[in-house]
């Protein structure tokens, strides 16, 4: 089932979208903030969609579209489980012509209400890079609260840096 926001649809993700998301994974200003896996070949992201389970309560990956049916992102609630109502969410918008126009933060919003009305979550964690603002922010504007700090556990341009982990209860959602 779609979940539609005021800018973005969301979407199941198939092996179409494997082309996006390779494009994605393999552009540093895309990945500046997140957890780089290793080189992959499109055949082998493909591959990953395909044999991927469907989404359900645990795991749920949706592709963000923006209006005209572009795929500009991707968006997933993670690691739920029944007895804690608890879910993680990861987030980001490949299509850098999108960014900074109010997509992520329709995105954010969107993927919560889901979480908290159809997945009938009670809390979203998420983890962020305390130097990627732009995040932090829209994370803060929808509502999420920092809860604590990982200090040093992600690396780049040769410094470790911190993670904040945040998380949103239903009635903190904005």
């Amino acid at each position: 089932m779609d979940a539609y926001g005021d800018q973005v649809r969301l979407r199941a993700m198939d092996v179409a979208d494997a082309e996006a998301l390779w494009r994605w994974n393999h552009d540093a200003e895309v990945m500046r903030w997140m957890d780089e896996g290793y080189a992959e070949t499109t055949a082998q992201v493909a591959k990953w969609l395909g044999e991927r389970p469907e989404n359900a309560y645990g795991d749920v990956l949706f592709g963000v579209e923006e209006p005209g049916g572009t795929l500009i992102g991707l968006v997933r609630l993670h690691g739920a489980e029944p007895e804690t109502g608890i879910a993680e969410l990861d987030i980001y918008l490949g299509e850098k012509d999108f960014w900074g126009k109010g997509y992520g933060t329709d995105a954010m919003r969107t993927a919560c209400r889901y979480g908290f009305e159809k997945m009938r979550l009670r809390k979203i964690n998420l983890t962020a890079v305390v130097e990627n603002e732009a995040a932090v922010h829209i994370y803060r504007k929808v509502g999420f609260i920092e809860e604590g700090r990982l200090r040093q556990v992600f690396r780049r341009d040769g410094e470790w840096i911190d993670k904040f982990t945040m998380g949103l209860l239903a009635h903190e959602l904005r």
